[in-house]
């Protein structure tokens, strides 16, 4: 009994009291809301009962089986995965009374939910080391461009980006893998060519690493500006570049190679608006969505009346028409929450994110090795680029993106690669113990 109780994760467990009276009282007040009676059965809400079973049932085998990696991360995980869950229930009966393809919207993201928790606790129960990753980094890599390749060639194309293939009975977007990916073969190639990343020799002012170690850096730069050209997707190209920016200034504390990259970065993206008009385009759009309030800058239109809408408090959930925003349930989630939570709500999501993230870069700076600190550090600056890239599109601070806002935005591939982010920040959390 006494090991037992020393094994028992405290902590965690009484954070994830927050999430689960989350759930429970959310999902109960859209059903009120919804049906406008007083009275209520649990079957209502078994949506929600489920979900906080999951939640018991994972911390508790954590517990069981000895884990004694970081105990917050995984209840910050869980309260934004609560309000993706709650935020698609609500939308559910608004999106089947307009007839669109995600009719079985709220069922979807339980099967994705359960999955992404399956997910977790198969990395959790049978992945014991990472380092493993580090010696197949280059297969890694090959496989993520066959799959960007496979996209770009054999995707369909919806509301104008390139980024699902369809499989018949679902369809996936493998982009989400290849993020994961990406940072995996950068971790394990950058930990093994630091030394030489550092610099070499000189060029005038600037010192250069040895020209066959910089090829796989330009690669990065071409497969940006490719995302961009043939996918049309200026997210998924920020979003991959900027987490290649960062590990690489994280590994050789270089600056000069972030100034650069960007600068690149910056007038390739300016090449292709001049040259591509399907680019040019979404930029027109996000400049002045007036100018076509009806057609392309509809979506931009009404998410942004509903942030309005929302003052401080919101309407109440249940209460919003975040509905009549197209593609609400992924690409303006957060306005909806903007809507029916107000501007309090909002930024209760923000520290949510502010903290899944500062824990997650706690972990890289406490990892024991080069290769899971970088690798720590790059699944943490994915979660982190998401989050601001579609806040800032819903903002109309930048062009409107397909990039989703993780564990709330409704999607299959995108949720299963954020669960398995978490699990990889699990098990590096828990690295420090294993190596005493």
């Amino acid at each position: 009994m006494r090991a037992a109780l020393e094994r028992f994760r405290f902590t965690e467990f009484q954070l994830l009291i927050v999430p689960s009276l989350m759930a429970i009282v959310g999902l109960l007040t859209i059903f009120l809301a919804r049906t406008g009676q007083a009275t209520w059965s649990w079957a209502d809400i078994w949506v929600s009962l489920a979900y906080v079973a999951l939640l018991v049932g994972v911390s508790l085998w954590f517990s069981a089986t000895g884990f004694r990696g970081d105990q917050a991360l995984f209840p910050i995980m869980a309260m934004l995965a609560g309000i993706g869950l709650l935020m698609i229930q609500r939308l559910q009966p608004e999106l089947a009374e307009r007839g669109e393809s995600w009719a079985n919207l709220a069922s979807r993201q339980v099967i994705y939910l359960a999955l992404g928790f399956l997910l977790l606790w198969g990395m959790m129960t049978f992945v014991r080391r990472l380092n493993w990753l580090r010696r197949y980094k280059y297969t890694l890599a090959l496989t993520g461009v066959v799959l960007m390749v496979i996209t770009m060639v054999f995707g369909v194309e919806i509301n104008g980006a390139r980024l699902w293939l369809d499989l018949g009975f679902v369809l996936v977007q493998p982009g989400e893998l290849v993020k994961v990916i990406l940072v995996v073969f950068l971790a394990g190639y950058l930990a093994d060519h630091h030394d030489l990343l550092t610099g070499h020799y000189r060029l005038g002012p600037l010192r250069l690493p040895p020209i066959p170690y910089l090829i796989p850096l330009v690669f990065m730069w071409l497969m940006a500006v490719m995302i961009v050209v043939l996918q049309n997707d200026l997210g998924t190209a920020l979003l991959f570049f900027g987490i290649f920016l960062a590990m690489l200034y994280a590994s050789t504390g270089r600056l000069m190679y972030v100034v650069a990259g960007l600068v690149s970065f910056v007038i390739a993206v300016y090449l292709t608006y001049e040259m591509f008009s399907h680019v040019a385009v979404r930029v027109r759009n996000w400049i002045d969505p007036w100018a076509s309030p009806l057609g392309i800058g509809y979506q931009q239109i009404q998410g942004e009346y509903a942030l309005a809408s929302g003052n401080l408090f919101g309407t109440g959930l249940g209460y919003g028409e975040p509905g009549v925003i197209p593609v609400v349930e992924t690409d303006y989630i957060f306005a909806a929450i903007g809507e029916e939570l107000g501007l309090l709500g909002t930024f209760a999501v923000l520290a949510l994110y502010m903290l899944l993230i500062t824990r997650g870069y706690l972990i890289a700076i406490r990892a024991v090795s080069q290769f899971e600190r970088l690798l720590a550090l790059g699944v943490t600056t994915i979660l982190a680029l998401q989050a601001v890239i579609i806040v800032a599109g819903n903002l109309r601070l930048i062009p409107l993106t397909g990039i989703t806002l993780p564990f709330i935005s409704a999607g299959g591939s995108a949720l299963l690669a954020n669960f398995l982010i978490i699990g990889i920040l699990l098990r590096i959390s828990e690295s420090k113990w294993d190596r005493r």
